[in-house]
């Protein structure tokens, strides 16, 4: 895990992800972390597999039959088979309209909340959540950055950091 250069008491952990399967993998593990209440905070540039991960992520807890970007009904409820799963898609929204939408339901609530373009609803955001950052460095290849905001993100993250390491086998 890497400390973050703006603010030192807040922690980042880096993932490089080669090919899709990477990033899926990745879904998979956070998946099997979370619990009722669960927030993740997912940013990226279009393009970069926000929904992708989000597909990953609805299939390994669960979800069955199509998960799709929620960009024009802004949140979709679905059942999974260990919580229920909001996926919302807030892009084209501001902060006011998100803000009256109540979204404090979802984030407290008994499912686990995936939130596409969180950034825009900072201010509004749970004080505590994973923000997920997906950023583009090949075709399929993928930088992820998961910035633990809250305790029990922070060692979900350690524990995210200690599997990876795991998989590659021990660094040099």
């Amino acid at each position: 895990m890497q400390r973050n250069q703006e603010d030192d008491s807040l922690m980042r952990m880096v993932r490089e992800a080669s090919t899709e399967k990477d990033t899926i993998a990745f879904a998979e593990e956070l998946a099997k972390l979370v619990k009722p209440g669960t927030v993740l905070a997912l940013d990226g540039d279009l393009g970069a597999g926000k929904t992708r991960f989000a597909q990953a992520f609805a299939a390994a807890i669960g979800v069955q039959g199509i998960v799709n970007s929620p960009t024009y009904t802004i949140i979709k409820e679905y059942e999974g088979a260990k919580l229920p799963f909001y996926h919302m898609d807030i892009y084209r929204l501001s902060l006011e309209e998100a803000d009256e939408l109540g979204l404090d339901e979802y984030f407290y609530g008994e499912g686990v909340t995936l939130i596409e373009w969180a950034s825009l609803i900072e201010p509004i955001l749970p004080s505590e959540r994973l923000h997920i950052h997906l950023e583009t460095t090949g075709s399929e290849s993928r930088k992820i950055t998961c910035q633990p905001i809250g305790r029990e993100y922070e060692l979900w993250c350690r524990q995210l950091q200690v599997q990876a390491v795991k998989e590659e086998g021990p660094t040099a």
